[in-house]
């Protein structure tokens, strides 16, 4: 056997170069003796890491062949199902083209895919497939605007369960309105907003007796004429007071109850309007009680002919506007026209927004008090 003496020189850099040669005997390969300088020891992580750089840049040279590879045989895929697809749409059309004309119509594409997909196709369902698939918009599909059967079935699919969401839209929807629409009538029966009858009517302007008695102190001087005693008015108003002041504490029993009956939904617009409208007439009548108050408290005196007339005045103006309310309430219309004191009432009269959702009466108050107690939630 022969031997190769091979000596391998290490050079390091340091302050002074310097070579050191040591024989080492190796046998590598075949039974070949190899003497190394001991500097081989040093140098050989330097060999192995050349050898490793070497071996990754083959990896990756590996790796983007494979993926070049991969990528032209999808490629080669996409182009054979384009071609599958094209020659299927091609077959297609000159299936459903029947008349030769080359162009496919709406009866034609109809007759196609019933026969096709076995099924009965409407009118407007042929018409929203044309519409989708007819890109040129000539109401007839050209050859490149063909596409395979498939594309036709999913896309009539797709039409369908559109068409069922929508349906079942529109009937949740129906049964909401439906809902809302039981839900606001009775609130509607619950509040009685019903044109009034012939004996609503006349108790509507029976609140207005409240005004009339405690005004009746304003009309003294009218009332205690020296004809007064044969005027059947006089005298039944004369009976009517006398009982009136007969119950203790008659006003407030009166205030307490009309503004009671007023809050009812149950009862008669016309009436309850025409209760509240009658508290706030009598409480406009407080206000020359206090003004009279205050002059005879700063000892204001004025002519007698001037009370009179001034007191006469307020009465005057009492029965008046009680008569328009009378008139008006025996005609079932509401006797809204009182400056300030109508809109007080309207302001106060129930309507349909003090219902909650689940069709109670809540009064404005209480549904103001949840509506701030709702906003301080939000606010935290």
């Amino acid at each position: 056997m022969k031997s190769a003496t091979f000596t391998v020189t290490a050079i390091f850099a340091t302050t002074n170069a310097f070579v050191v040669q040591q024989p080492l005997s190796k046998t590598i390969n075949a039974g070949v003796s190899v003497p190394f300088s001991s500097s081989s020891a040093a140098s050989a992580p330097l060999v192995r890491m050349h050898m490793s750089a070497d071996t990754d840049d083959d990896e990756i040279e590996r790796l983007r062949s494979m993926a070049a590879k991969l990528r032209a045989e999808a490629s080669a895929l996409e182009a054979e199902k384009a071609k599958a697809m094209a020659d299927a749409a091609e077959k297609a059309f000159a299936r459903f083209d029947t008349n030769k004309d080359g162009e496919i119509s709406l009866e034609e594409l109809k007759a196609g895919l019933e026969k096709s997909l076995k099924i009965e196709l409407s009118d407007k369902r042929a018409r929203e497939l044309m519409d989708v698939f007819d890109d040129s918009g000539d109401g007839a599909l050209q050859p490149n605007e063909m596409v395979t059967i498939d594309r036709f079935k999913n896309k009539l699919e797709q039409l369908v369960r559109e068409e069922k969401r929508l349906a079942a839209e529109a009937q949740k929807q129906a049964k909401l309105e439906e809902e809302q629409a039981a839900l606001a009538e009775a609130k509607l029966a619950v509040l009685n907003e019903k044109p009034p009858t012939t004996s609503e009517k006349f108790l509507s302007i029976l609140p207005y007796l409240f005004p009339l008695m405690d005004g009746l102190a304003y009309g003294r001087f009218l009332l205690n004429g020296d004809d007064a005693a044969s005027n059947p008015a006089v005298v039944f108003l004369a009976v009517l007071y006398s009982l009136y002041r007969s119950i203790p504490l008659s006003g407030f029993i009166a205030f307490f109850a009309l503004n009671f009956l007023a809050g009812t939904p149950s009862i008669n617009r016309l009436i309850r309007y025409n209760m509240q409208q009658a508290i706030f007439i009598d409480i406009a009548l407080f206000f020359p009680g206090l003004l009279a108050g205050l002059i005879g408290a700063l000892n204001l005196n004025f002519p007698t002919a001037i009370s009179e007339l001034s007191t006469d005045a307020i009465f005057v103006s009492l029965l008046l506007v009680l008569g328009y309310c009378s008139v008006s309430s025996l005609f079932g219309a509401t006797p809204d026209k009182l400056p300030f004191i109508s809109q007080a009432v309207n302001d106060r009269m129930p309507t349909i927004d003090m219902f909650d959702d689940n069709g109670r009466f809540v009064p404005r108050q209480f549904r103001e008090e949840d509506d701030g107690d709702k906003d301080k939630k939000d606010d935290k």
